[in-house]
C-alpha cells in the first residue's frame, strides 16, 4: 500500500474529521481512499486516461494498465492505440507471465474435433 501527504483546505478537513467523530469512516485515510474510489467509479475517462498516462511512462504493464482501467487487455491495447501510444509486447515480469498463464488456462478449447482433421500428406 502507498502512503501520500498532501494538503486540502481547512473545510475539507474539517468535514472529514467531524465524518470519522461521527462514525461515517473509520479514520482519515479511510474517508481519503473512499473518496478517490467513489471519484475513479464515477469517472471512467480519467481513470483510463490514469492508466494510459502510467503505460505510455513505462511505470506498469499492459495488465496492469486494464486493470486499473476496468477494462480487458484487447480493449486496453485498442484503447492505447487510439491514444497514440506504442504497444509494449512480451512479459515485463512474473506477475506478468502469471497472468497470462492464469488468462490462457481460463480458455476453452473444442478438442472434439482434433481427431478428425486431416493430417498433411507426406
Amino acid at each position: 500500500m502507498a502512503r501520500i501527504t498532501g494538503s486540502y483546505p481547512d473545510d475539507l478537513n474539517l468535514l472529514i474529521e467531524g465524518a470519522v467523530e461521527a462514525g461515517v469512516f473509520g479514520g482519515k485515510s479511510d474517508a481519503l481512499r473512499e473518496f478517490v474510489r467513489e471519484y475513479f467509479e464515477d469517472h471512467e475517462n480519467e481513470r483510463i486516461a490514469a492508466a494510459v498516462a502510467l503505460y505510455e511512462r513505462e511505470r506498469i504493464t499492459l495488465g496492469d494498465a486494464a486493470r486499473l482501467a476496468a477494462v480487458d487487455r484487447w480493449t486496453m491495447r485498442d484503447i492505447l492505440r487510439e491514444h497514440g501510444v506504442d504497444l509494449r509486447l512480451g512479459l515485463a515480469d512474473e506477475d506478468d507471465a502469471a497472468y497470462e498463464v492464469e488468462a490462457a488456462s481460463e480458455l476453452e478449447f473444442d478438442d472434439a474435433d482434433s481427431d478428425d482433421e486431416e493430417q498433411p500428406a507426406k
